[in-house]
């Protein structure tokens, strides 16, 4: 399977939009937005996002459009995120975005935060180099109840 990350296309939210409200995923990633079904958040947030400077890519897998990847936040404190769509969990997608991500954001260190239980990205943060640095808790709206999450840091 051919990974590449191009800019963001307009065209891409609605794929967004879908992916973003599996409930099997919003539950894996735990902290997601309060409603991810109301669409006029979802649209005032990407309006956001393509207007900010921070780094964002959709995620291509042999040319359909399968997730998102970005770097955002302030320098010294910016973190990565990402979001596959489960179709494509487990076979190589996430490292090889987040994989080209970093090589096009050099800047370091860049920090993540997962769910202690999200065993998945963990493992996609771990393979790109990322250490675990803290522990935290959060208030999960996928889950409705605070969660251990992990804070994990890629260094130079």
């Amino acid at each position: 399977m051919h990974v590449e990350l191009r800019a963001v296309h307009a065209s891409d939210l609605p794929a967004f939009y879908r992916q973003m409200n599996d409930p099997v995923a919003l539950r894996m990633a735990a902290f997601t937005p309060k409603d991810p079904a109301d669409r006029d958040a979802f649209d005032a947030h990407w309006k956001r996002i393509l207007a900010s400077s921070a780094v964002h890519r959709t995620i291509l897998a042999d040319g359909d459009v399968v997730g998102s990847a970005a770097v955002y936040g302030e320098p010294g404190e910016r973190e990565v995120t990402y979001w596959v769509d489960r179709a494509y969990w487990g076979r190589g997608v996430a490292t090889a975005a987040l994989r080209g991500l970093l090589a096009e954001v050099p800047e370091r260190p860049l920090y993540a935060r997962a769910a202690a239980d999200n065993e998945g990205s963990l493992r996609v943060l771990r393979k790109c180099g990322f250490r675990v640095t803290a522990q935290a808790r959060g208030f999960a709206n996928a889950r409705g109840e605070e969660i251990d999450e992990l804070v994990l840091a890629l260094e130079g």
